[in-house]
């Protein structure tokens, strides 16, 4: 093709462009001879016979990539200039320079063929309203964007094989340093060490990150960051970098690569990465770094950071225990829907089932109180422990006593580090020539700091090895505890636990609780234990009326029955809650509900109960709780349970006990714990 064929003067009359760009800022620093081979169209611009002073060259666009347009001002301004009818030919060294999206470089071609702009490159000169120059131009865009692809195929896969290899030098988290001959090893400083590993036992410990920030803000402690240079800074913690020590595995030893991917928004359009869980990683290699936990430590850290996200309602995950009376929390699910029930405290500590009601507009499933289903439980709960869990409690103190340990060496540490600073400090401002007092008075600042620093680290140390107690449990009192087993409830219901220690110790056993009314009274509750096994059983919940009991026609009939008999409203209140029944907002009997029901049936006469009976040689219920100072409901529950086995008086419908002082002392051991069952 004549290129005179093409150049006519009325693309003489406009602008030649001359468009200048190259990838990467490194290729601009780098790639001197293609700048210079761009700038030199110049010249071939002046062969095609435009003056000087109509030859432009645009290179706004150095050092951008050009698989978009976005952000590059330069070819923005190119474009505008052509659909003015400004340009009359655009020069550049190759198509890939004007773009690499086939998208903008089809959309430039249409506006070149509509203005009758020329489009030359170092083969030739190219009209995009013809045929024939669409056709090679559109080929040109085509081969540009594939080479692209190939391009960024390539460096892919090279960096994956490395990776596959762990030879991918990924950036060290802090507390992890290469060597020259590129061997990765532990941060030669020890206080380094103790202090990262101090972060996961703590969060070990605490089971949450705001609570291990709280630990370290407590006890003034900082944790070591790197800053860009590599360098060691000693910062106050915050939640963001405790949980980028807790998942990064490099500290189990792995190299990991691929642990995240870019995600669009539907919304929005913009995207964002999304962490993976382990299993979804593209490559993790262990063992390839020192370590400072062992990998199963760190899964173990890596599921309960899934566990404690807010979300838990979404993803189905329990939360981190926190405060509330409902000891249950994040563990109960509907019976009748299957989805996760969330918690009310308004009018009560309320169980509820919600979510078709905020995703259908349903009504609620469910909306039972807490307090009658967790008392169930946590009896369940403590029916399931042994002697055994009072070892592990033991091993928990100890392990209380190593925390002790660590803190104090973090703390050792630190007044070691500050001690050199301090004497660095003192060196300097030795040396430093007294004349020049600007520098002198900056580095005696600096030594009065670090000095100042040093004596407060120093108190917080001695403070800390004189008040802090040694938890261990002696041998002694370790079976004293093992012997009084069976009395461990009556410390929970002592307040010896607050309410987040209360749900980490039930969710140490329990995996989830599974609630469904079955009656207005009456809800089935099902644990499912760790491991799988499960503990079925109904629970008494409080309803509004007499007549919503499941048992309330039983009930009315043993109450017109043992009233007709001359049986006083207490004991036969009292004879009903042996049997399992109870009233419609206690979990007992109330002498009042009896009274009631008899009135209705027009029964008025009471034998008078003022004094309980006497009975020659044997003691009644009521007569032991009062000499033992205890509930009668106490002796009827442990009847009822079997744990103390009497019969009943034939002839005076009461249960008597041998007035003996031996009948005594044997209540006395049982309440104590020290028996589990009496016969008489």
């Amino acid at each position: 093709m004549n290129i005179s064929d093409l150049i006519q003067p009325r693309h003489l009359e406009r602008r030649a462009i001359i468009y200048v760009r190259q990838s990467t800022p490194n290729q601009v620093l780098n790639n001197q001879e293609s700048q210079r081979l761009q700038y030199a169209l110049t010249g071939r611009a002046s062969e095609f016979g435009w003056q000087d002073h109509h030859i432009h060259v645009v290179d706004a666009d150095l050092g951008i990539s050009g698989k978009t347009s976005q952000g590059r001002t330069g070819f923005q301004q190119l474009v505008t200039d052509i659909a003015l009818g400004k340009v009359g030919i655009l020069l550049a060294a190759e198509a890939q320079r004007l773009a690499r999206n086939c998208t903008q470089w089809y959309q430039l071609l249409d506006l070149c063929g509509r203005v009758d702009c020329l489009i030359a490159d170092r083969d030739g000169v190219y009209d995009a309203s013809t045929v024939n120059g669409r056709l090679l131009l559109g080929l040109k865009g085509q081969i540009s964007e594939f080479e692209l692809h190939i391009l960024r195929g390539r460096l892919t896969e090279g960096l994956l094989n490395k990776a596959r290899r762990g030879a991918l030098a990924l950036n060290l988290p802090t507390g992890l340093v290469r060597s020259p001959s590129g061997e990765v090893i532990k941060h030669p400083d020890r206080e380094v060490q103790s202090r990262l590993s101090l972060v996961f036992d703590m969060y070990e410990e605490k089971r949450s990150l705001a609570k291990v920030v709280q630990f370290f803000d407590q006890q003034k402690l900082k944790i070591p960051r790197r800053d860009q240079f590599g360098d060691i800074h000693w910062k106050r913690p915050s939640v963001a970098n405790i949980v980028s020590t807790l998942k990064n595995p490099a500290y189990a030893g792995a190299f990991a690569y691929g642990r995240s991917r870019t995600v669009r928004d539907e919304k929005t359009g913009k995207t964002r990465k999304q962490s993976l869980p382990i299993q979804e990683w593209k490559i993790c290699i262990r063992d390839k770094y020192p370590s400072y936990i062992p990998w199963e430590r760190f899964e173990k850290i890596y599921a309960m950071l899934r566990d404690n996200y807010n979300e838990y309602e979404r993803n189905k995950t329990r939360g981190v225990p926190r405060e509330g009376k409902a000891l249950l929390q994040g563990m109960v699910y509907c019976g009748q829907c299957g989805h996760k029930m969330v918690l009310q405290y308004t009018g009560g500590v309320r169980y509820i089932c919600n979510y078709l009601r905020r995703q259908h507009g349903a009504p609620l499933c469910q909306r039972l109180l807490a307090d009658p289903i967790d008392n169930q439980v946590v009896r369940w709960f403590f029916e399931s422990l042994s002697v055994t869990e009072i070892d592990l409690s033991a091993s928990a103190l100890e392990e209380a006593d190593r925390r002790r340990d660590a803190i104090l060496s973090a703390r050792r540490n630190e007044v070691e580090r500050l001690r050199y600073q301090a004497r660095l400090a003192e060196r300097q401002y030795q040396h430093t020539d007294p004349e020049n007092r600007l520098v002198a008075a900056e580095l005696e600042q600096r030594w009065e700091t670090a000095l100042r620093e040093l004596q407060e680290a120093e108190e917080r140390l001695a403070c800390e090895e004189q008040t802090t107690p040694r938890w261990a449990l002696p041998a002694d009192l370790l079976e004293m505890l093992k012997e009084f087993g069976p009395r461990l409830p009556e410390l929970w219901e002592q307040g010896l636990f607050d309410s987040p220690k209360k749900k980490a110790l039930l969710r140490s056993m329990i995996d989830k609780v599974v609630i469904h009314r079955i009656a207005a009274d009456k809800v089935r509750t099902r644990v499912v234990w760790r491991g799988g096994a499960t503990t079925t059983g109904d629970v008494s919940v409080p309803v509004g009326s007499f007549a919503e009991l499941s048992g309330a026609k039983e009930i009315e009939e043993a109450i017109v029955r043992m009233a007709r008999e001359g049986q006083a409203d207490k004991q036969i209140a009292q004879w009903l809650t042996a049997q399992g029944y109870h009233s419609p907002m206690r979990d007992v009997v109330l002498a009042s509900t009896v009274r009631k029901v008899r009135l209705q049936h027009r029964l008025l006469h009471q034998p008078s109960q003022s004094h309980p009976r006497h009975v020659r040689g044997y003691l009644t219920v009521p007569q032991l709780a009062d000499q033992l100072k205890i509930s009668p409901s106490w002796i009827h529950d442990r009847i009822r349970k079997d744990i103390i086995r009497v019969e009943k008086d034939a002839s005076t419908k009461c249960y008597l006990f041998p007035d003996k002082p031996n009948t005594l002392r044997q209540l006395r051991q049982l309440i104590a714990g020290k028996i589990s069952h009496l016969d008489y």
